[in-house]
This record gives C-alpha cells, structure tokens and sequence, in this order.
C-alpha cells in the first residue's frame, strides 16, 4: 500500500482565471520521473473551476481521458462533434486515438469540481470516440476496454463495509467523506495505490464517495 495525501500533490492551474489543479503525478512543469504512472494511469488531476473558467481548445492524442464530476456541471465539447453537459455520477470517457481537441468549461452558475483521469491505451492510434454514462451505480463497473481498466464507485455509509476489487493493481482516490483502508485513514483527496493485494476492504467513517481503479495485469507499453 503506497499512501499519497492530497496536500502532496502538485498545484497547477491559473488561480487568476478561475482554475485550480493538483496533480498525483508527474505533470507540466513538475517533472518527477519517479512518479510517472501507476499501471495504466498517467494522471489523476483534480480540477476546480469557477462560474465561467474553463480550459480553452486543446489536443490530446493517444490516451483515454475518463472524467468524474464531484460537484457542479462540466460543459464539454470536442472537434469530433460531441457536446455534453457532465453532471455528477456521471462519467465521461473521451478516446482521444489519433488525436482530437477539446473545450472543457464551467458554464454553470455554481463552482465545479472534477477529477480526470488519463489512461495510456494498450494500442496507440485510432479514431477518437466519446461516452457519457449517466448515474452509474455502486453495483455497474465502467469498463475502459481500450487501457485493460475498470472503474468502481463506492458510496458508503458511516461504517458500511465493502470490498477492494483483487487485482495486480488497484488505485484508489476519494472524493468526499472519510474512509478506512487498512490502516490508512483517508479523506478527499487522498489516494492509494494498491500493488498485489487481496481481500482488502473499505470501512466508511462518514458519508463517502470512492473511485476504484481496477488494473488486473502489469502494465507493459504496446509494440512500436
């Protein structure tokens, strides 16, 4: 068990426009090579925009982009044609394949809160793709196919009990409340990465909201 706090990670964003980002890993100008990816995962950012920020046109390529909303209304749109509004318990997932822009905003009226998360593909290239699943329950999984990944959510209760899935690589990251694992107590923000442990369980402190990477094989970059 490899414990990460959220005061530990990375600050990035514009704070004068409206943005505010933390990073788990390596990211921009904060080069770390010893925090550069667990399995699948390249990053885990949480992002905090205002009423009326956002991040302008970009591009990405060559990676699966998977976004939680945590609290307020995420406006997406990309150059594939595909616009939404992402709410919470939803998740979004944009393939970004061969390469593809996007817009992301908070044209809300109340703040948002998000975290994203960007997996490597197990092959690189392709057309670029995009979902939003609506209100995913604790019992339906996301499968993200293209990294070899699985996505839980758990809610729990103050004391309600469940089980991390047995994998070769689990990640986990809250988003609200306060949880037990192991002998890590943990609140939002916080994040583990769990590397060949079994019969691992979740113990709620307060009402809580839980992502759950599943990454079942040792990651290994695709052939050139």
């Amino acid at each position: 068990m490899d414990v990460r706090r959220a005061d530990e990670r990375y600050p990035g964003g514009d704070p004068q426009a409206g943005i505010e980002s933390w990073h788990a890993f390596s990211f921009g100008p904060h080069y770390d090579p010893g925090n550069l990816r667990f399995g699948a995962i390249i990053a885990c950012n949480e992002e905090r925009l205002a009423p009326g920020a956002g991040f302008d046109e970009h591009p990405h390529s060559h990676t699966e982009i998977v976004t939680w909303v945590v609290e307020g209304e995420l406006t997406h749109r990309d150059t594939a044609g595909h616009e939404s509004v992402v709410r919470p318990g939803d998740v979004q997932r944009l393939s970004a394949g061969g390469g593809v822009r996007h817009v992301e905003r908070n044209a809300g009226p109340d703040p948002l809160v998000f975290v994203q998360m960007w997996l490597a593909p197990l092959r690189p290239g392709g057309e670029p793709s995009y979902e939003v699943v609506h209100g995913i329950a604790d019992s339906t999984p996301y499968e993200v196919a293209e990294a070899g990944a699985m996505l839980h959510v758990r809610r729990l209760a103050a004391g309600e009990r469940t089980a991390v899935p047995d994998a070769e690589h689990a990640y986990v990251h809250v988003t609200r409340g306060e949880v037990a694992l192991g002998d890590a107590e943990l609140g939002p923000g916080d994040a583990v990465r769990l590397t060949g442990e079994s019969g691992l369980e979740m113990v709620g402190r307060s009402g809580a909201e839980v992502l759950v990477w599943e990454l079942p094989a040792p990651w290994t970059p695709p052939a050139p």
